[in-house]
């Protein structure tokens, strides 16, 4: 549903915004940081023409409903059409309008996604399944949208899951970026053929079966991706608001994540159960390396785009038992006092002799004040005894 506001910047702008007041103001509202100044800046290029990107900058920022929302971007749609059919006509006469008429594709494709999930969310899910189709057969090689993750929670909403797996059977590709989205959601439906019947007990003395394997298989992969996400649907961890903009695989998607689908997980009886039995299993990150590592980077970025009073997620750490840390420790200290004593034996014996007199000093003066206490012929036979 984000983007981020460098993808603004490139979805919205051209080289030949300059050319265009209307466009040249948006390209440096984008830019701005202040949403108060974005906004002032989006109604400066509406008095000067009817600018779909200005459109979109209210119906996101300004607009305090979804029906109001929904109308600012049918304004938006009225406009990208126009700039759309326009460049559509120009765009093989050089590059500067191939370039705009790849702006104004952008701009449109976004549109009519944003519609759909205004649809979506008054309640008219038919109504959104069917545009992100047309959306989707329209534009097939704009990927980078995410639309088929806004179809997937649409179809979840309907309970289509035949449909959702035919969505994830196109688009769960290793060769297309992935997102907490994708690799969950088939999680889930995996879980959806096991989780009914699934008991821990049971399992563990059976063993799993081939369905309850691939569904284990699948939430592996899941955590591997986006290991912040398990403690969200598990309520573990408070929800709050998704923040406007999210990053891939770090707590901000799993926030995003979790918010709108932790309803599909409640809503499949036992899958939640399923994965709380798999947060049990031992470090379930080891699996192995299906994505690139966990970036590291992502905890400092997550902190600047959650709320302060958030406590920010971090990629967790193996927790070791205690014996292994002792045993660890107990034979390190040997193996550094074997050392020593190999290379400093008189001077080891001299420490040697002072801890250990040391160590038995509380011992001797007992059994001095004992000898002083008791008689002496007593204390004489207990010794002999």
């Amino acid at each position: 549903m984000n983007l981020s506001a460098q993808d603004h910047q490139t979805f919205f702008t051209c080289d030949t915004d300059h050319m265009r007041p209307a466009d040249a103001i948006m390209q440096k509202a984008w830019r701005e940081r202040n949403p108060q100044a974005r906004i002032s800046a989006a109604h400066e290029a509406l008095e000067l023409n009817e600018c779909a990107t200005a459109f979109i900058l209210l119906a996101e920022e300004e607009a305090t409903t979804i029906v109001e929302a929904e109308k600012l971007f049918k304004q938006a749609l009225k406009a990208g059409e126009g700039c759309y059919r326009r460049s559509q006509q120009l765009q093989h006469h050089g590059a500067q309008y191939e370039a705009q008429h790849r702006r104004d594709t952008n701009v449109l494709v976004y549109i009519k996604r944003r519609l759909a999930m205004c649809a979506r969310k008054l309640g008219r899910t038919r109504e959104a399944v069917k545009m992100m189709r047309d959306l989707m057969k329209e534009f097939p090689l704009l990927s980078m949208f995410n639309i088929h993750e806004n179809l997937l929670e649409a179809l979840l909403e309907l309970q289509a899951y035949a449909d959702v797996q035919a969505v994830l059977a196109k688009y769960d590709d290793i060769s297309l970026p992935k997102s907490a989205t994708i690799c969950y959601t088939a999680a889930l439906l995996k879980a959806r053929a096991v989780s009914d019947k699934f008991s821990p007990e049971a399992a563990s003395r059976r063993g799993l079966s081939t369905a309850e394997m691939n569904a284990v298989e699948a939430i592996h992969r899941a955590v591997e991706f986006n290991p912040h996400v398990p403690k969200y649907l598990l309520e573990m961890k408070s929800l709050i608001l998704p923040p406007e903009h999210i990053l891939k695989r770090g707590d901000s998607e799993a926030i995003a994540y979790a918010f709108f689908h932790l309803q599909h997980w409640k809503r499949v009886e036992g899958a939640l159960n399923l994965l709380h039995s798999f947060r049990m299993i031992p470090y379930p990150l080891e699996k192995g390396h299906l994505f690139y590592p966990y970036p590291i980077c992502t905890e400092t970025a997550d902190r600047e785009l959650l709320p302060s009073f958030h406590e920010v997620s971090v990629y967790p750490k193996k927790e070791l038992p205690f014996f292994i840390l002792f045993t660890a420790g107990l034979c390190s200290f040997t193996a550094m006092l074997a050392l020593l004593t190999h290379q400093f034996p008189e001077l080891m014996g001299v420490f040697a002799k002072a801890f250990l007199s040391t160590l038995f000093a509380p011992l001797n003066f007992v059994m001095e004040k004992v000898e002083s206490i008791l008689p002496s012929s007593l204390w004489h036979q207990l010794t002999r005894i």
